[in-house]
């Protein structure tokens, strides 16, 4: 499970010039250049993001939690949930969001258009309501009639939602290098790279997203107490109710992570350094020199984006 994983060597379409060549066999693939979206539909979706009607009580939004200034999350260990309640789980980025397999800490949700589910639950008067929240503002009516040429329903909120996640792609240095521009990560992240292809994070950590496409038990080699708090999530357990399921969790994506501290999914950990520690201990189960441990910190700090999507509502 923990070797390094032999993958097919991975043809790469977009490349940086007749000089670059894209680097082939990785084990981690480099995000599209340019999001294929419906602007239209993005932006509908974009303003649907930020609308505090999305949420049962008219509260919150989608950027109540996944704040775009932070990394795509809130910078708090957990969310406030429903009035005076706490998440029972730090939140994820919502950046390249759509790359992932599933959705949330345990796989909750399938797909990004499941995003309405996420805010409202997934009864279906609570997705009704959102729809008629929205056909009694006029200027909103408007909006989806032009975008669509139909009336408000919950389908076509999910899906100007989910146009609207698959822009929020970004695009890092690292992509950059993965194109064939050698230039573009120091010494020390190049060496950070190799190391974290040496040392098997690129077991769980892989694919476009740099993780996000398999469940993992946190603990894999060396479990934490049991007294310990980071153990009392049991995981996806909690949805399959399977022994084999205690302590899973999507594993989660490295893209922008320098930007999404706390870490860990109940927010217990500060700092970058702290998790990669942490992640040696638990996942690999060894120790590794505090340099190499650093250099590892230089390369994840390459996959923040250059340029990050844009905020706001519709134009």
């Amino acid at each position: 499970m923990w070797q390094y994983p032999h993958l097919a060597v991975i043809l790469l379409a977009l490349c940086g010039g007749a000089q670059a060549q894209p680097l082939l066999a990785e084990p981690i693939r480099p995000l599209p250049a340019t999001a294929t979206v419906d602007p239209a539909r993005a932006a509908l979706g974009r303003a649907l993001f930020h609308d505090l009607r999305l949420s049962r009580d008219n509260t919150q939004s989608c950027a109540t939690c996944h704040q775009l200034a932070h990394g795509g999350a809130d910078a708090r260990p957990r969310a406030p949930g429903a009035p005076g309640g706490q998440a029972l789980r730090n939140t994820p980025t919502i950046y390249n969001s759509a790359f992932n397999f599933r959705q949330g800490w345990i796989g909750r949700y399938r797909g990004a258009d499941q995003v309405l589910e996420h805010v409202m639950g997934t009864s279906p008067p609570a997705a009704e309501l959102v729809a008629s929240r929205l056909t009694g503002d006029p200027v909103m009516s408007a909006h989806f009639s032009r975008v669509y040429g139909e009336d408000i329903s919950a389908a076509l909120v999910k899906d100007a939602l989910a146009n609207y996640l698959k822009l929020l792609v970004t695009p890092s240095r690292f992509d950059r290098y993965l194109r064939g521009d050698k230039a573009a990560l120091s010494r020390d992240e190049k060496s950070g790279y190799a190391k974290f292809k040496s040392y098997g994070c690129v077991s769980c950590h892989q694919g476009i997203n740099v993780g996000g496409n398999m469940y993992q038990k946190f603990g894999a080699m060396r479990e934490p107490a049991p007294d310990a708090a980071i153990a009392a999530d049991q995981g996806r357990f909690e949805l399959t109710g399977r022994a084999a399921d205690r302590h899973m969790f999507r594993v989660p994506s490295l893209r922008n992570v320098a930007l999404t501290a706390p870490y860990f999914h109940d927010g217990s950990v500060a700092t970058l350094d702290e998790a990669v520690g942490a992640m040696f201990k638990y996942q690999l189960g060894r120790d590794a020199p505090l340099q190499d441990q650093a250099q590892i910190v230089h390369f994840l700090q390459a996959l923040s984006g250059e340029t990050m999507p844009p905020r706001g509502a519709l134009p």
